[in-house]
């Protein structure tokens, strides 16, 4: 059993999956490196650094309500959404419906009806929209959005290119609705949730705000101070909420990662969200024990079932063997059912596919919060509102993402921070923005 575990470690060095193989000083300078070609605006960083226009505000308009529009995957919901004087967000005449372009493919002007139909029932009641939109747009400098492209779950081809709000509260205005005084603030998902951590009730004095979502995919957003941002003529004694798009990051650790890579829709974009996140993690770690199969380290018997059971590893089956090793209700513990070495050399990798995930994770974070310039004072950390089920689903990352956390941007960096979890924080975000319109 020890030579199979030596021959499993061996295995997981040379193919660059354990996470000591990460250099993390490295991988930092790195990812600092491309976020500062991004702010100047170079064609060839991974990393886009979009300016969003929004800022953070240490008050925020009691008593006032806001229109919420939250567009993400297949759902659309609207709201309205009050804080009272101590920051407290009420939410009320909460309702979910269909996104357009799910069901059938939609023209621009069905498209905005279908949005207005839902805002229509709220828009006596606010003159400020904040409309949360969780698909790749462009935001321009008067806090409009101009989508680039939508997911394969939406289908609105007319609709890319069109600004949101403008077009919005035109389809509004052909209704007969008194538009004048409305204003719009479109922003992404990620924004959303830096803001809803800055707009929620806290003892404690955060010096800085990140957002950071890591469900099916995964992005970062942090502060930066304009005169930073070198692509940009803004005003320099101010600053603004950029959306990083961290995972695009350009990162292939070794040849595994680049089989991997190679065999998804776009080789050369996406790498760090495709190691991390949880549409990607699972077939990542599929591929990797099948080569380990293929190197002699499991049975015939597990590769038959393997085979068999396993058609593509999900994030859910792999995260639940580490979780539960001996649930025989599980596939992959049916897989090494009767064969202790199968199923310890299946624990190592799976941990060490998370392991190395969680270290990934905590050089995005680190690098976002060293260039945030925040968290240098232990009292007044920064507050990273976290978002997304594979970070807190997948057993053990949330935990190693702190570990390395602790080590590397707390014990060497001397940043401190403090992870939160704020329910609803797309809904909550987007009213914290149309209140600083």
């Amino acid at each position: 059993m020890h030579e199979l575990i030596k021959k499993t470690e061996e295995f997981l060095n040379r193919s660059k999956i354990d996470a000591d193989q990460v250099d993390m000083d490295q991988l930092i300078t790195s990812f600092l490196s491309e976020m500062e070609k991004g702010l100047a605006g170079a064609p060839d960083s991974s990393l886009k650094m979009i300016p969003t226009y929004t800022t953070t505000s240490d008050t925020i308009l009691a008593d006032q309500p806001v229109i919420v529009i939250d567009a993400g995957g297949t759902n659309l919901r609207t709201c309205l959404v009050r804080f009272d004087r101590e920051k407290n967000p009420r939410i009320s005449e909460f309702k979910k419906t269909s996104m357009p372009g799910v069901k059938s493919e939609v023209t621009a002007k069905e498209f905005f009806s279908i949005i207005a139909d839902e805002v229509e029932r709220l828009i006596d009641r606010s003159d400020r929209i904040g409309f949360c939109f969780s698909y790749a747009a462009e935001i321009t400098s008067d806090r409009d959005g101009i989508p680039l492209v939508f997911s394969k779950e939406i289908k609105a081809p007319e609709v890319i290119g069109m600004p949101l709000g403008r077009s919005l509260l035109a389809e509004l205005a052909s209704r007969g609705h008194d538009v004048r005084k409305k204003k719009v603030a479109v922003l992404n998902d990620t924004v959303a949730t830096l803001l809803a951590g800055q707009g929620t009730p806290s003892d404690v004095p955060y010096s800085g705000y990140i957002g950071f979502i890591l469900g099916t995919g995964t992005n970062t957003a942090y502060v930066e101070s304009n005169k930073k941002i070198t692509k940009l003529s803004a005003d320099p004694s101010k600053a603004q909420i950029i959306n990083i798009e961290s995972g695009n990051f350009a990162y292939c650790p070794g040849p595994f990662d680049r089989k991997f890579f190679d065999s998804t829709k776009e080789p050369n974009q996406y790498h760090l969200e495709k190691m991390i996140s949880g549409a990607y993690l699972g077939p990542i770690c599929g591929s990797i024990i099948t080569e380990a199969a293929d190197a002699g380290l499991f049975s015939e018997t597990f590769k038959e079932r393997y085979a068999k059971r396993i058609k593509t590893l999900s994030t859910t089956v792999m995260s639940n063997y580490l979780e539960m090793p001996f649930n025989r209700d599980y596939e992959l513990v049916q897989c090494v059912e009767g064969n202790e070495g199968d199923a310890r050399v299946l624990w190592l990798i799976i941990n060490a596919v998370i392991e190395r995930a969680a270290k990934l994770t905590a050089a995005n974070l680190t690098s976002t919060i060293l260039k945030s310039g925040s968290g240098t004072d232990p009292r007044k950390p920064v507050c990273i509102n976290a978002d997304g089920t594979t970070l807190y689903k997948t057993e053990y990352l949330l935990e190693y993402t702190n570990f390395y956390l602790h080590h590397y941007l707390q014990r060497k960096y001397k940043r401190y921070y403090r992870f939160v979890r704020i329910d609803d924080s797309p809904t909550i975000g987007s009213a914290v923005a149309a209140l600083g319109l």
